[in-house]
């Protein structure tokens, strides 16, 4: 079981001390949007008319972004062309803080590319540019050196995401698995083909049930027990302590001497697998490297990927994504509850306007919450895609409302809010009003209930756009509260 609120402490501190090292091949993903109307003449094939264009991480660079997207620092090795698309990526790569020095420029090939094209969230065609191969002798010798340095400075953990393009030979993972053991560092191998050998002594392995299979030379069924047995016998064969698979809908089980454990799957919605095995072995060696238990790890791991396999296309995940789903779980588990502090709250909003997710926002005291406030949140929850609540703490409350209020605590009035499903996070303000927050966050739709107009709300500069929803009638906290004084007074309660 894990301990009360390890997995937040880690993820709100500790991680972002991390230093960890990616090495293996790298890839751009380019991802071209449209919409299809008709058929083509020339060919029975849909004619696609593209809107929109995306640039993104992928293969170990994708391992890359999920760790910068927790907060670790990130240091990228592999080999790419020395082309426009190396300038894609290195322009990525130092938007999202990490440093890819380690990154040789070949002259005998070209930089990995992944072309896909979607109509609507279907995708339609994918057009690969690669050129695979064994690195050359001054290449692997650059990398080799490149590694060594990083070490000589400190890591805490080492990625070997090995996508069968060249970079990791046999010989040099081995040469990193030797290095990593003299400093006592893990090392995380996200493996690709039947030929384990090359990956033998490592700390950790996470293949998928193909991958598996492929390793033991069986083709068997995402069952519990053929995945244990294999993972035994593959953890014996090439001398690998800990075996991670990754199982689709089934989730993950984790198989070692001393333990064998299933964490069940936890998205509600899948859109695209695609990237969810980078982001678990990113999640996996973050956890691992930061001194978590290792069902801590694994269990961390697989909420990762429940999150990223809810959006479409390659996509990192976020920190602030990560804590607000280990918060929402640990309080569904009734293991405690807190806020979003505002660093946490704005990185989430951040994270959610760059996946172009409509946020919306509302303030308010809530205090003893009834029928009236739920039909309001609700209606400000359809206008968009995320809910964020702007809650007035204790101290605000007394301000606005005497010193008699407020009649529930704001951790308690937090944590009820939090409990309904159209509310996606609480955060706590001390000021009379919520603009800086809100300017904080930045929201699409900023919505106020009652008879205000637009141009009166606190905050509406900062927003989209102001939306101004009805209370419904009937229902308030003074009202309430008239109604228990009367019968208390009465003698009838």
């Amino acid at each position: 079981m894990m301990k009360k609120l390890a997995l937040t402490t880690f993820l709100t501190k500790e991680i972002q001390k991390l230093r960890i090292a990616v090495i293996g091949d790298v890839m751009l993903d380019r991802y071209f949007w449209g919409e299809v109307k008709r058929i083509s003449p020339e060919a029975p094939v849909p004619v696609t008319r593209i809107k929109d264009m995306k640039s993104t991480l992928g293969g170990a660079a994708n391992v890359a972004a999920n760790l910068a997207g927790l907060g670790c620092r990130v240091f990228m090795g592999g080999v790419t062309g020395d082309d426009d698309n190396r300038q894609i990526l290195e322009r990525i790569m130092k938007g999202a803080e990490i440093d890819c020095k380690g990154l040789v420029k070949s002259k005998n090939r070209r930089t990995i590319t992944k072309l896909r094209v979607l109509g609507g969230s279907q995708q339609m065609l994918r057009l690969d540019f690669e050129e695979p191969g064994d690195l050359t002798d001054r290449e692997t010798q650059t990398l080799d050196k490149w590694l060594q340095g990083l070490l000589a400075k400190g890591l805490d953990g080492i990625v070997v995401s090995d996508y069968a393009k060249g970079v990791c030979s046999a010989a040099f993972v081995q040469k990193v698995i030797a290095l990593a053991k003299t400093k006592k560092i893990p090392v995380l191998v996200d493996p690709k083909g039947s030929d384990w050998k090359k990956y033998r002594g490592c700390d950790y392995i996470t293949p998928n049930v193909k991958e598996m299979n492929e390793a033991v030379g069986e083709n068997c069924p995402n069952e519990d027990g053929e995945i244990v047995r294999m993972a035994r016998l593959a953890a014996k064969k090439f001398s690998i302590k800990n075996v991670v698979v990754t199982r689709s809908e089934k989730g993950m089980t984790l198989v070692n001497a001393k333990e064998v454990l299933h964490s069940p799957a936890t998205a509600m919605e899948v859109f695209d697998v695609s990237g969810a095995g980078d982001t678990a072995a990113a999640t996996l060696i973050a956890a691992v490297a930061g001194g978590l238990k290792v069902e801590d790890a694994v269990y961390m791991a697989n909420r990762a990927s429940g999150i990223v396999v809810a959006k479409v296309g390659t996509y990192p995940v976020h920190r602030g994504e990560l804590l607000k789903d280990v918060l929402e779980e640990e309080r569904r588990e009734g293991r405690g509850y807190r806020t979003l502090s505002w660093e946490e709250i704005g990185e989430l909003a951040a994270t959610w306007r760059a996946c172009g997710e409509t946020i919306v926002f509302t303030n308010g005291c809530f205090d003893l919450l009834h029928v009236g406030h739920v039909t309001y949140l609700e209606k400000a929850r359809s206008l968009g895609r995320h809910l964020i609540v702007g809650l007035n703490s204790d101290s605000s409350v007394s301000r606005l409302k005497g010193p008699t209020r407020p009649l529930t605590s704001e951790v308690d009035r937090a944590r009820v809010l939090a409990a309904l499903g159209c509310v996606d996070a609480v955060v706590l303000f001390e000021q009379d009003t919520p603009t800086e927050l809100i300017k904080l966050i930045r929201p699409d739709i900023l919505v106020k209930g009652g008879d205000y107009k637009a141009n009166e709300v606190a905050g509406r500069q900062y927003a989209g756009r102001v939306e101004i929803l009805n209370y419904e009638d009937g229902y308030s906290t003074t009202g309430l509260v008239e109604k228990v004084a009367k019968l208390a007074k009465e003698g009838k309660i």
